[in-house]
């Protein structure tokens, strides 16, 4: 049998469902004229046309990267794909219930909906957590009142032959409510790299094969044979019922597999999702075969029900070989073009263009008018759209970008051609009298033969488009390697160097690249080291990111001189990650990073051209009238003997002198971080969590353990455990251990950890100065490696800011005693601690007393506490009366670069 939508309401025909019956309340608001239902379905159809036309803008705005971007995917599924759900679902449900379901209510969902995916999107990227909570929760009600809706009609239904159809959609429903959940945690959440990994494969398998390929398979069941024209078999019900149970068992197995992190059992949960699709692809499969699709619409649904197929095949196959579950993550990346543009788009738009008809209707004859319209350049639109998405997802083919913009302006031009069918309908008139009653089947239906002859010219003309693209692309390569290593007098050969590259060890593998002068040179680099890198060319062409197992194919341009070549990151291109570009046979020409136009290189003077913030230090300058120095002293030991702690690593715009900022990586926003302290046989659990933009660890000399794993660097998202029992006494540094070190220290990231000896006598107050080393690149950017190699810093330090306790002082009283731990932090400069005016009693250094209650004699004393970096120690003194007591590194030069601040001794209260 052929399933078509139920008899037309005579008032307005044909109707897409059963005719809806007015409710008590309706016929008491009878005089006040209701919306048609053809404005009706305008109206919440154009919310769905926004939703994909902002999603093409925003695709159209990065053509040239080969994935759609966070906002381009989430308009496109949490928006346009989402939306038409809500729309078509129901009016499915009505047509196979024969039960109308309430306009006003959808209306409600709609609206709901819609605020709640604008509240997610502008939630996201603002950076408003809040928003996104707010949002998603929105869209979440909004699932679960239209499942709960659609499951109370169900059960209250006549019985119908595909009732069961409707449980598609209530379980569609339950998955988007978890999918938006997982999605509002993340973006909330610090999670580590795994956990982030996890979570982001349960986010996607459940709004994606869940929400969306639950929906589509329950809805094609019976859309597909219609747009065909073919018979339904009664075998089709059956392999229904048995598909989707397949189908949520294997969504069920892929949502433990990331609940319990046991990521080879995706590959399971997969298998049962493809065996649940292949129970129903063979009844779809059977009724194209049987009766061929003959238009734009029929076209357009297939490749899009084959594109949705052959992303889950894939997507097994990146499981499969994937090794991790940063591998499983990258592989639903990988896949979001062809199933974005491919799949959803596509059957989005191919739906749109088979249900207008149907829903605006207005007689037989303006039903085939807009069809007419609607199919016009149908089959170049289908080859064009396809084709372009093929092209973007082969590995190498050069600007991809250009074929992902020319797919979206074709499908987004589907919207135009709707719009212009419903104003060629609208303008015609049906027959009248004795014709007014047409066989909606009178006209011959075209056959496949017919309909390829017809369209053979559109078939070759969207053959050349996509020639012509891959033209455009060939050359807008050309030109973006022309501004750097192409540009040269040397000819174009119009030949390819393919080179394959591995980073690993903090090096380039091979280091140096031969390439015949004019040879257009394609670089495939894959990072196998276990931190972030990225390749960086003189010209400014770059790999972007790579964390470890990742790859990435740059196109170098045509080259035509010998160019240097990168890793960005700070430190490394000073640790060796270089290598060069040799242009064979071209007239000798060097294009190294003097020369550079694009990335800055961040491992030297951080941007040519760019000043340091050096030249902004001014000692007569006076920090900002709200500033606040940060507070030294020593907050007791909390009780206890465990003390969880966690440490958030941030990319920090800071203040370090007056009018001075730099970028600062940072423990929980301070640099240094937050001080420990505790007591000899107390237990750390610090939580280290990577929120910054590169790989990041911490070592803690408090602990006595092997560094292997818990100072291992993290890659950002990631976070891990680290746990020591402090079982030595002192004041211990702890600081980034990641290469380069040095840079790593010197850009922040560094703190202290106090384990008071046994015995420790008691003082009127204790205090905490940790002395370290600023090497200033430009104002807010990072630190100037050329400078810390050198071993010469702009600034040296307490706690951080120069001479913030000259500009801020530390008030104590005369005659009570204090003591004072202080911590060399480096990364290269010693320290020698003395208190002008003042005289230690009690010298503390490196875990034992060198001087304790004037020592043997009970009248010794000492003026300074040395200590080398990563040293550190206390000492005792007692200010004799009232006054400014000045204290500073002996090391006076470094004194004079800010390590100095000051005691203002107030009178004793006795």
């Amino acid at each position: 049998m052929t399933v078509a939508p139920p008899p037309p309401d005579r008032r307005e025909q044909p109707s897409p469902g059963p005719r809806e019956q007015p409710s008590p309340d309706s016929r008491s608001r009878r005089p006040r004229k209701a919306l048609s239902r053809r404005a009706w379905y305008a109206v919440i159809n154009g919310v769905v046309v926004a939703w994909m036309l902002a999603a093409g803008i925003a695709l159209l705005a990065q053509t040239l990267e080969q994935s759609p971007s966070w906002l381009a995917v989430h308009l496109l599924l949490l928006g346009g794909a989402t939306s038409a759900i809500l729309i078509w679902s129901q009016h499915f449900a009505d047509t196979i219930l024969r039960k109308a379901g309430s306009r006003t209510r959808l209306g409600v969902r709609l609206a709901l909906h819609t605020i709640g995916a604008l509240a997610v999107v502008v939630g996201v990227t603002t950076g408003l957590w809040m928003l996104v909570l707010a949002g998603g929760t929105l869209v979440a009600a909004t699932a679960a009142w239209h499942g709960t809706t659609l499951g109370v009609r169900l059960r209250r239904a006549l019985p119908s032959r595909f009732g069961g159809l409707v449980l598609y959609y209530v379980a569609a429903s339950l998955t988007l409510i978890i999918g938006v959940t997982l999605g509002v945690i993340m973006a909330r959440a610090d999670l580590t790299g795994t956990e982030h990994d996890r979570m982001f494969v349960a986010h996607v398998t459940m709004n994606v094969l869940g929400w969306i390929g639950l929906t589509v398979v329950g809805t094609v069941v019976l859309l597909w044979p219609t747009v065909l024209h073919a018979r339904i078999g009664e075998q089709t019900r059956r392999r229904a019922r048995i598909a989707l149970v397949a189908l949520c068992v294997g969504l069920l197995v892929v949502g433990m597999a990331c609940l319990t992190g046991v990521w080879v059992a995706i590959l399971l949960g997969t298998v049962v999702y493809l065996a649940g699709l292949a129970v129903i692809g063979i009844d779809l499969v059977g009724q194209a075969v049987r009766t061929p699709p003959v238009n734009y619409a029929g076209w357009s649904m297939g490749a899009a029900l084959a594109w949705f197929a052959a992303t889950i095949v894939a997507f097994g196959v990146r499981v499969a070989t994937a090794g991790s579950w940063q591998g499983v993550a990258s592989g639903f990346v990988a896949l979001l073009v062809p199933f974005g543009i491919g799949f959803a788009a596509q059957l989005v738009m191919a739906a749109l263009s088979y249900l207008l008809p149907v829903v605006f209707g207005g007689g037989p004859v303006k039903v085939r008018a807009t069809n007419v319209e609607l199919d016009r350049f149908g089959l170049f639109r289908v080859v064009v759209v396809n084709g372009a998405v093929l092209l973007a997802v082969i590995p190498g083919v050069p600007n991809a970008g250009v074929f992902l913009g020319v797919a979206v302006v074709v499908l987004l031009s589907t919207v135009v051609q709707s719009v212009r069918a419903l104003i060629v309908a609208r303008s015609l008139q049906e027959p009248t009298g004795g014709d007014r009653h047409v066989r909606r089947e009178g006209a011959a239906r075209p056959t496949m033969a017919g309909m390829l002859h017809v369209n053979s010219g559109a078939a070759m003309a969207a053959i050349g488009v996509l020639v012509l693209a891959a033209s455009v692309g060939v050359a807008v390569a050309n030109v973006s390697g022309s501004g750097g290593a192409a540009s040269s007098s040397s000819a174009a050969t119009g030949r390819t160097t393919s080179v394959h590259m591995v980073m690993k060890n903090m090096r380039f593998s091979p280091s140096t690249i031969d390439v015949p002068a004019g040879n257009r040179l394609v670089i495939h680099v894959t990072n196998e080291d276990d931190m972030v890198h990225d390749l960086t060319l003189a010209d400014g062409i770059t790999s972007g990111r790579l964390v470890e197992g990742e790859s990435a194919t740059v196109d170098a341009g045509v080259i035509t001189r010998t160019v240097d070549g990168w890793c960005s990151i700070v430190g490394h291109r000073q640790l060796g990650m270089v290598f060069t570009v040799v242009a064979t046979g071209a007239t000798a020409s060097h294009e190294a990073s003097d020369g550079m136009q694009g990335m800055p290189d961040m491992t030297q003077t951080p941007q040519a051209g760019a000043t340091s913030a050096a030249a902004d230090i001014d000692w007569a300058r006076m920090p900002a009238a709200g500033f606040t120095a940060r507070d030294p002293l020593l907050k007791p030991a909390a009780s206890g003997t465990v003390h969880d702690v966690t440490l958030t690593v941030r990319d920090t715009v800071t203040e370090v002198a007056p009018g001075v900022e730099q970028t600062l990586w940072t423990y929980n926003g301070t640099a240094p971080g937050p001080t420990l302290h505790g007591e000899v046989g107390d237990t750390f659990r610090v939580t280290l969590v990577n929120a910054g933009d590169m790989g990041h660890s911490i070592d803690f000399h408090a602990g006595s353990l092997s560094p292997n794993q818990p100072m291992r660097t993290i890659e950002p998202g990631q976070r891990l455990t680290y746990t020591f029992t402090a079982t030595r006494a002192g004041i211990w540094l702890y600081h980034c251990s990641t290469m380069p070190m040095a840079a790593h220290i010197a850009n922040g990231m560094f703190g202290a950890v106090v384990i008071d000896p046994p015995g420790l006598d008691p003082v009127a107050e204790q205090f905490v100065f940790v002395q370290s080393e600023y090497y200033l690149g430009p104002q807010k950017g990072v630190v100037d490696t050329a400078k810390l190699a050198a071993e010469n810093p702009d600034l040296v330090v307490f706690n951080g800011y120069a001479n913030q306790y000259v500009y801020r002082p530390i008030e104590v009283k005369a005659g009570q005693r204090v003591r004072i731990w202080v911590l060399d932090a480096g990364p290269n400069k010693a320290s020698s601690f003395h208190v002008v005016g003042g005289q230690f009693d009690t010298v503390f250094k490196e875990g034992d007393y060198l001087l304790k209650n004037g020592g043997s004699t009970g009248v010794g004393g000492s003026q300074a506490l040395d200590l080398q970096p990563a040293q550190g120690g206390f000492v005792e003194l007692t200010f004799p009366a009232a006054g400014d007591y000045s204290f500073v590194t002996h090391i006076m030069s470094d004194a004079e670069k800010g390590a100095t601040g000051t005691f203002h001794v107030t009178a004793s209260a006795g």
